[in-house]
């Protein structure tokens, strides 16, 4: 469906620059899993002594290639990996069915690789519940193995789109103590987005030399600041996956002390994470929640997605309505602690209420202009303790439940 719909107001103006990231190559190709004349499957493959780490979705209902990922990940190996990704069907709530295309699919990388199945992770993303027609995928290993190169890492963005309205890609070039390190990644993602995990299907790259558990370690603690702070509608999906692979390329070694690569590592997570929520389906908003003066980060977390999440939060901000009283009602109905006396809220820099009432210097005039805004702010300070957190999301407008009233059509 990627391309059916105008590409989002929200979008940045171009897929940036990505830097080369030696020792990882890419390929895409026009496999026809449901769309015909349209890229829909990549293959990634790295370098021998790359390390590998991933999150994946928490779903009771993940797919077979999410099961298989998480069943081959961890511990340092001396072979290099393969991520194979197809769209246009998710692979989820197939069976046996879907477990057997998983290892078709995974037995064609190896061998046209040379790498043994263990190392070779697949994706599938789009329908649910219908099978996998894998063998159009397997009939187009080959062509993928023989076209990798080191500069496709933007088509291989495209080929895993589904209804997303643009390829996301960001980077970052960092000096070390050891010397400089190069990452690069690109994400897709625009409906079904309430990750428990990473988000959607998003894969990073590096050229830091940093050991399994290391890189694993990292990537849990930075994607619970980022991905998991994203929410487009509220549903989390049976495919989300998050893949970081680290060649060594650069001979730089890193640890989860080195605090310039984990920084940057985070602001391409976040980069990703954002443009997800700017390819909202139907989005023409993109919003900030930011929670303070909870009992706990934990409380300020539940409040901030509790109003992210919220049709009536979303649907007031698709109209530029600053309704307040929304957000009032998404603060009482969380389950983390309150006390409606106490709450402060802003739109911007504007003061919208305060101590349980408007706030006397309040204009609607005021509100109103900050929701026609394309980028905008909602600040709720509960008033009981330290806890804070921040959260992205999007408006819900008409354009979402087109979407998704044709997705299987």
């Amino acid at each position: 469906m990627a391309g059916t719909t105008p590409r989002s107001p929200l979008a940045p103006d171009h897929f940036p620059e990505l830097p080369v990231i030696g020792g990882v190559r890419f390929a895409a190709a026009e496999a026809g899993v449901k769309y015909k004349n349209r890229l829909d499957v990549m293959l990634a493959v790295l370098d021998p002594g790359s390390a590998v780490a991933g999150v994946f979705t928490t779903s009771a209902t993940r797919s077979a290639n999410v099961l298989d990922c998480q069943a081959k990940l961890g511990g340092d190996s001396d072979a290099g990996a393969a991520i194979l990704v197809n769209s246009g069907n998710s692979n989820a709530f197939t069976g046996r069915a879907g477990e057997g295309s998983v290892a078709a699919i995974c037995d064609a990388v190896a061998a046209e690789t040379g790498l043994p199945v263990e190392r070779v992770f697949t994706a599938s993303t789009g329908v649910i519940g219908e099978r996998l027609p894998h063998d159009r995928i397997t009939a187009k290993v080959a062509e993928l193995a023989a076209s990798l190169s080191e500069d496709q890492a933007q088509v291989a963005a495209q080929a895993i789109m589904t209804t997303d309205t643009f390829p996301k890609g960001a980077s970052a070039e960092v000096a070390c103590p050891g010397g400089p390190v190069k990452i690069a990644g690109f994400a897709k993602g625009s409906g079904m987005i309430a990750p428990d995990m990473a988000t959607m299907l998003v894969y990073i790259f590096t050229d830091a030399k940093i050991a399994q558990a290391d890189l694993q370690a990292v990537l849990s603690t930075l994607n619970a600041r980022t991905f998991n702070c994203i929410t487009v509608d509220s549903d989390t999906s049976t495919s989300d996956s998050l893949m970081l692979g680290a060649t060594g390329a650069s001979g730089v070694t890193v640890t989860p002390e080195t605090t310039a690569f984990v920084d940057a590592l985070e602001a391409v997570m976040t980069d990703l994470a954002h443009q997800v929520v700017r390819d909202g389906e139907g989005a023409t908003k993109f919003v900030t929640v930011n929670v303070t003066g909870a009992a706990s980060d934990a409380d300020a977390r539940t409040h901030a997605m509790s109003i992210a999440n919220s049709p009536l939060v979303k649907t007031a901000i698709a109209g530029e309505d600053p309704n307040w009283g929304r957000i009032v009602m998404a603060v009482g109905k969380s389950g983390a602690a309150a006390d409606r006396d106490l709450l402060s809220i802003r739109f911007g820099d504007v003061l919208v209420a305060e101590k349980g009432w408007v706030a006397e210097t309040y204009r609607e005039e005021d509100g109103a202009a900050q929701m026609t805004q394309p980028e905008i702010t909602i600040s709720v300070d509960i008033g009981l303790g330290a806890g804070a957190a921040t959260v992205w999301t999007c408006d819900l407008t008409h354009g979402y439940i087109t979407i998704n009233a044709d997705y299987r059509s």
